[in-house]
């Protein structure tokens, strides 16, 4: 994934990414924000009914996970490594929060968290005085994520 002067695709979304959240107070919403944006796609992918009995609630939570691991795994080998790790936690969470509360509420709960996460988000904008990336290119919608973990690797010393 290295375009003509040796810099990755990865390299570009982060640096489009980060041109749309400048503000610090917008990336410190982002970095909570989208996060939870994530968890609650996956819960919310996790409500919805498997067919038979050979698979178990979680298919297709798992399935999309797989997808956009994928994605990750091929923009950058550290940040898929890093979203495996991020998608395994969430799916625990999400398993352990689904036997616990069943199917109904942590639908709502799912939600709830989406609906609040993305107002979030919003307001950072506005503070940013700038769209969103993802209004731009659906792509970005992905980006979030592995940016945020990026965010994290830097603070680690790490490279992606």
């Amino acid at each position: 994934m290295s375009t003509a002067a040796g810099e990755r695709r990865i390299d570009r979304w982060f640096a489009h990414y980060s041109g749309d959240h400048r503000n610090a107070t917008n990336q410190r919403i982002h970095v909570v924000a989208v996060p939870l944006i994530l968890w609650s796609v996956v819960a919310l992918l996790w409500c919805i009914p498997v067919l038979g009995t050979l698979f178990r609630p979680g298919l297709w939570a798992a399935l999309a996970m797989f997808f956009a691991w994928s994605f990750y795994f091929r923009a950058s080998r550290r940040i898929g490594y890093g979203m495996l790790v991020v998608f395994v936690a969430m799916a625990w969470l999400t398993r352990w929060l689904h036997l616990a509360l069943g199917t109904q509420s942590l639908l709502l709960l799912a939600i709830a968290v989406f609906v609040l996460a993305w107002i979030a988000q919003f307001v950072g904008h506005r503070i940013e005085g700038r769209k969103p990336s993802f209004l731009t290119d659906l792509t970005y919608l992905l980006i979030g994520p592995a940016w945020v973990l990026a965010k994290l690797y830097r603070k680690l010393g790490w490279t992606w």
